[in-house]
């Protein structure tokens, strides 16, 4: 039985795409008889707090679903402060190390990037033991950093592509969500074997129900993180509300913002429903007319992970983001599509979209759709074919 460790920063019970993309990237190895073991801070993500069954400790081992985890003690925080996240990083990043030292490590390991500190960690410290390293890039850092206003072009951010660029240069392989991230990665290291590894869902299908036809308004969703990248706060202030009855669903930094405001403005159809557990989510997702997925700007090499979750429900998409996520939104006619950043825009095409085109047939066709291009098991498969 061949042995392969996952470091990850997020993983269950924590929520999140990047936490439920990794748990089923690990289920999938073991149930393809990999023996699997994971690396992960005490869960902590998005509250920036451990959570209270894990408190008081520094290291706690489990298995869970036939999965060894070992979870390390991170200085734990969702701070804006770009010092603060610094130390949460080097603090998980000193954990590791501490685990290398006493602990035997398999041939194979899949390393998370980003936080790309931790990537660069592990790599930095493995890459002369004879090991398989598989670094797992979900976003561009530093360049994601930068496009999002967090960076500047200084010598700081210089550091992070040095940082960037060593990790390409010592990973056995790399794996990109996206085919701008693999692109970018080629342009630094032309012959890097790299593989497109979709962040597609693996959860059972459920059926497509018919929109609520007792109202002309248009029922719109969000659900996800509350966070800078997507901007919902903006959103809220910049929808037109005179056609659509909006729902949020989801935590991060901004849900007090959009608390306030949704109480400061009862006259806005605009409801939050707080977090909800991954399963009762899926279901309360059916029975909207349509869903939003917002970038505040365009970030190459990014690609909303939700997209293939919403397709595998059938959902229709309004897609306000940019980049290669618009391209599949287009070419697989997922949904709808506004200029990035274009509030007027995005106005004018919910003003264009009717109660009768979010009909049961768009959405059996979405999944139908999903179902044929965006199928877990398949890539899962190829990927191990790709590794050996």
């Amino acid at each position: 039985m061949k042995e392969v460790l996952i470091i990850t920063n997020y993983f269950p019970p924590e929520t999140g795409a990047a936490a439920n993309r990794i748990f089923h990237l690990a289920e999938g190895l073991e149930k393809r008889n990999f023996k699997v073991s994971v690396i992960t801070p005490l869960p902590n993500y998005p509250s920036g707090k451990i959570f209270t069954a894990y408190r008081g400790t520094f290291k706690h081992s489990n298995k869970e679903q036939n999965l060894t985890v070992h979870r390390l003690w991170i200085y734990a925080s969702n701070s804006k402060n770009k010092f603060v996240r610094l130390i949460a990083m080097l603090s998980y990043s000193f954990s590791l190390l501490w685990f290398f030292m006493w602990h035997k490590l398999p041939k194979t390991i899949i390393i998370q990037s980003p936080p790309l500190l931790v990537a660069f960690t592990c790599i930095f410290f493995l890459r002369f033991r004879k090991r398989q390293l598989i670094l797992n890039v979900s976003d561009l850092w530093p360049l994601a950093g930068l496009e999002l206003g967090a960076f500047k072009k200084n010598v700081s951010y210089r550091l992070l592509e040095c940082m960037e660029r060593f990790n390409y240069k010592h990973a056995s392989v790399v794996l990109g969500q996206s085919q701008e991230i693999l692109d970018h990665i080629s342009s630094i290291e032309p012959k890097k074997p790299c593989f497109l590894y979709r962040n597609f869902p693996n959860f059972d299908v459920l059926t497509p129900i018919l929109p609520n036809t007792n109202t002309k308004k248009l029922n719109i969703v969000y659900a996800g993180l509350l966070g800078v990248a997507q901007s919902i706060y903006k959103l809220c202030k910049a929808l037109d509300y005179s056609n659509i009855s909006f729902h949020i669903y989801g935590t991060g930094p901004e849900q007090k913002d959009i608390e306030t405001f949704i109480a400061n403005h009862p006259e806005l159809d605009m409801h939050y429903h707080g977090e909800l557990p991954r399963n009762k989510l899926l279901q309360a997702l059916l029975q909207y007319d349509l869903t939003i997925i917002p970038l505040r700007n365009r970030i190459y090499g990014s690609v909303p992970s939700k997209i293939f979750e919403y397709a595998r429900l059938g959902l229709p998409m309004l897609y306000f983001g940019g980049g290669e996520g618009e391209t599949i939104i287009n070419t697989y006619r997922l949904g709808w599509l506004a200029n990035s950043g274009d509030y007027q825009h995005l106005n004018q095409v919910i003003a264009n979209i009717s109660k009768k085109d979010l009909n049961l047939q768009l959405k059996e066709r979405i999944q139908k759709t999903a179902l044929e291009h965006f199928d877990f098991n398949k890539q899962l498969d190829a990927f191990i074919t790709f590794i050996g």
